[in-house]
């Protein structure tokens, strides 16, 4: 039996978790850490795999034969950005803790502006016993952006909440039980929707896409009057100032932020003393890192048994 080719590992998560991570994974193969300094100016020639996230600008000009590159997280415009990426398999991350996590944050945000939790975090603040009129989740319509395996696990969620949800995509997804609307369906959509999810995969079609033109054509019949904008998806699928904007002027009652255009949001961003945003630093689903390299171990042996890859990503529509 031949050898099993080494995989190179090229993650700029948290050094100690990538470590803790790589423990018993990867049986059988060298796994060569570039965060370790031990493997600088390394020769990577004839090594078949590598598992990226932002990784280092010079990494495939090292590694020129590698057959297939693993994302080391759910997104993939950072890879197919990367400067010399080679024609060979894309894997993006899929896995049940992934998904859980994003579900997790989205149903967890749907609930605090739902239940109205900043305005009585002021009162508590200020030693006030008051009630609001409170809607339940049955009165609210989230609509998600995106209906991947992402989406499509936050609207079940969601539903078990008690929340109405649509959905839209480019292409027409059924989901049963789920009004769904595609491409040129999205004033439709909009029209019908009170709490704004995206979850969209970054491409040129989703640049920019949440800006001031879309965020007017929310709903505006729902309990609250004002829309509420919560993004896990990707930052370059919004238009930060346009929110900043909507939020000031009332054309978005609330939003979640978990992404931004630059990466960290700036010190001095409007965002950080708004009081109806929630603001995450993109940890909504974070990869888990034993997950990853499980994953992508077993696409490895896929592959080297002659099975198709799964997850592959379509260079051309971006996902």
């Amino acid at each position: 039996m031949p050898a099993k080719s080494p995989v190179i590992v090229d993650l700029k998560f948290i050094p100690q978790e990538v470590e803790d991570g790589l423990k018993g994974a990867f049986p059988g193969r060298e796994v060569i850490n570039l965060a370790d300094p031990a493997h600088n100016g390394r020769d990577l020639s004839g090594i078949d795999y590598a598992v990226v996230w932002k990784s280092d600008p010079d990494l495939f000009s090292r590694a020129p034969d590698l057959k297939v590159v693993f994302s080391g997280g759910a997104g993939v415009d950072h890879v197919l950005t990367l400067p010399g990426l080679p024609d060979v398999p894309l894997v993006r991350f899929v896995d049940r803790s992934l998904t859980t996590r994003m579900s997790e944050w989205v149903v967890m945000n749907c609930l605090l502006h739902l239940r109205q939790h900043r305005a009585y975090e002021a009162r508590a603040k200020a030693h006030i016993w008051e009630d609001l009129s409170q809607p339940e989740a049955a009165d609210i319509t989230v609509g998600v952006m995106g209906l991947g395996v992402l989406g499509q696990d936050a609207i079940a969620k969601l539903r078990v909440m008690g929340f109405k949800t649509v959905g839209w995509s480019r292409s027409k997804k059924v989901i049963e039980g789920v009004e769904t609307f595609a491409g040129d369906e999205l004033d439709a959509f909009l029209g019908r929707t009170d709490i704004l999810v995206g979850l969209l995969p970054l491409t040129d079609e989703t640049r920019g896409i949440f800006d001031a033109g879309l965020f007017s054509k929310l709903s505006r019949n729902g309990p609250f009057g004002a829309p509420v904008f919560i993004n896990g998806g990707r930052g370059g699928s919004q238009v930060g100032a346009d929110i900043a904007a909507a939020l000031e002027s009332g054309v978005l009652g609330g939003a979640s932020l978990d992404v931004f255009e630059q990466e960290p949001l700036d010190k001095d961003s409007p965002f950080w003393e708004m009081d109806n945003v929630y603001i995450t630093p993109h940890v909504a689903a974070s990869s888990d890192v034993r997950a990853l390299f499980a994953h992508a171990e077993q696409q490895m042996q896929r592959f080297e048994s002659g099975l198709p890859l799964q997850h592959l990503v379509d260079r051309k529509a971006g996902y």
